[in-house]
């Protein structure tokens, strides 16, 4: 169903947008944390390992093309916005094209790179060939992900969260059991779960597609806005680019801080990636509020409803507050118990110690939780600012969390161990939330002042023609 979020209370529109946003997001957690549960009890640690030394590799691209399509849903949520339906469609139209050129390029690249990119990321010998090969069948799915992740931007920028949230709960589940029914009775290895994200992940796609085109007749591509415009393409690209740019830098950021975690051998790897899906799983409610700050603000936005914009963010202010004190208390209860679901703690290989990874992995989750306050301010005001069609500054938070984060996990893992590298996270998550905040308030102060000079400027100009009111 559409939503006009430019009217009504924004609190409970806030809120009623990122419910399906949390659930979908819920679920995608749940399938990821699924596939290693699957993947460390019925193929090896190794396997789990392996998975979590090449994954960074992958999400590299994949979140360049993310943030790429973010940008470009932007401008289609603006033109929503702003009663604009011509605009709306040939958005559409050069949104598709330059995303599937995007993509294609992305997943050759992939390819091409694999190999060398897994001895850039001191993957260990013990499982390269595991990571290889999950790594190879997984970026063939690059093209289907990034087409369903536009599809769904798409509906979402018309204010719909609900139908995007109904299509991933059906890809979740349709990955798990095909990630099962590969490994357990095909008996695919590691190779199983990578398909079972290819073939859950094309479905998806298209099933989205049909649907979009069926539902919402705002989003058919007919003739008339199927011609390319120079200009109208540069509107898109001046947003995506900087935000896939983005989103590659934070990816980047971590690909290094697992570069550095994998030179610590198996037992490290597989810590920390449990500790990261729990993590991951324990965030999505500010990454929801974060998602939805972007549509709102880029339909108030479109709108040129300023204050509504204001006001959303300081309720999304109290909001990530309250959740990063909820997230704290549950992880530093039950993160433990979380971790010893990825791994057989049966297992008698020798070359796996269960209890070193179960500790390892909460030791992270003590340190990351008291600093979640932080993440919630970037995901609040990182996304209201790109809605609001200004990629810089969330450009430039993202670089503050590159080279905090590397500097962090490099310099502190040489003094400390692996060790070190639990307090990367957490330093550029400080170091970047109160960049994106200070930058937010110069935005709303300098758009304050130019439209007081512009309402100055017009009275001026009716003063002058009209004389003054008696």
């Amino acid at each position: 169903m559409i939503n006009d979020l430019t009217i009504g209370n924004p609190l409970k529109l806030i809120i009623k947008f990122a419910i399906p946003l949390l659930i979908g997001n819920l679920f995608m957690q749940l399938y990821q944390i699924s596939d290693m549960i699957i993947v460390g009890h019925l193929i090896s640690i190794e396997a789990l390992a392996a998975i979590g030394a090449s994954a960074p590799i992958y999400m590299v691209f994949l979140m360049i093309a993310f943030g790429f399509t973010g940008g470009l849903t932007v401008i289609t949520a603006q033109r929503f916005g702003a009663r604009d339906d011509d605009g709306v469609r040939r958005s559409v139209f050069h949104s598709m094209l330059a995303s599937l050129i995007l993509s294609v390029f992305l997943t050759i690249g992939l390819i091409s790179f694999l190999k060398p990119l897994l001895h850039v990321m001191n993957v260990p010998p013990q499982i390269f060939a595991q990571a290889y090969d999950f790594m190879f069948i997984l970026s063939l799915s690059t093209v289907m992900i990034i087409m369903y992740n536009l599809f769904s931007g798409f509906i979402r920028a018309l204010g719909d969260s609900r139908t995007p949230l109904y299509f991933l709960i059906f890809c979740t589940l349709l990955n798990i059991l095909l990630n099962f029914l590969f490994i357990n009775n095909f008996h695919w290895g590691i190779i199983g779960s990578a398909m079972g994200t290819l073939v859950s992940n094309t479905i998806a796609m298209v099933a989205c597609l049909f649907y979009m085109w069926k539902r919402y007749p705002l989003l058919r591509l007919s003739a008339p806005f199927m011609k390319y415009n120079r200009r109208i393409m540069y509107d898109h690209i001046r947003i995506a680019f900087p935000m896939a740019l983005q989103f590659s830098i934070l990816s980047f950021s971590i690909m290094i801080v697992q570069s550095v975690c994998n030179s610590f051998g198996p037992d490290v790897i597989a810590a920390f990636a449990a500790a990261l899906r729990i993590e991951q799983f324990a965030t999505q409610p500010l990454l929801a509020l974060g998602l939805a700050m972007a549509t709102f603000s880029a339909q108030n936005w479109g709108a040129n409803l300023l204050s509504r914009i204001r006001k959303g963010v300081k309720y999304a202010f109290i909001l990530s507050s309250l959740i990063s004190i909820c997230g704290f208390i549950l992880v530093r209860h039950i993160g433990s118990d979380m971790i010893a679901l990825f791994i057989d703690t049966g297992n008698k290989n020798s070359s796996t110690d269960v209890d070193f990874i179960i500790t390892t992995g909460r030791q992270y989750l003590v340190i990351s939780t008291l600093f979640y306050f932080f993440l919630g301010l970037i995901f609040v005001f990182r996304n209201t600012i790109q809605g609001m069609g200004k990629p810089i500054l969330p450009l430039l938070s993202s670089l503050t969390e590159l080279i905090t984060r590397a500097f962090a996990a490099i310099y502190l893992a040489q003094t400390m161990g692996y060790e070190g590298i639990f307090y990367a996270s957490p330093i550029s998550w400080t170091a970047a939330g109160t960049l994106v905040v200070c930058g937010y308030l110069y935005y709303i102060r300098r758009f304050n002042q130019e439209t007081m000079r512009w309402q100055m400027g017009a009275i001026k100009q009716q003063l002058k023609e009209n004389g003054p009111v008696d």
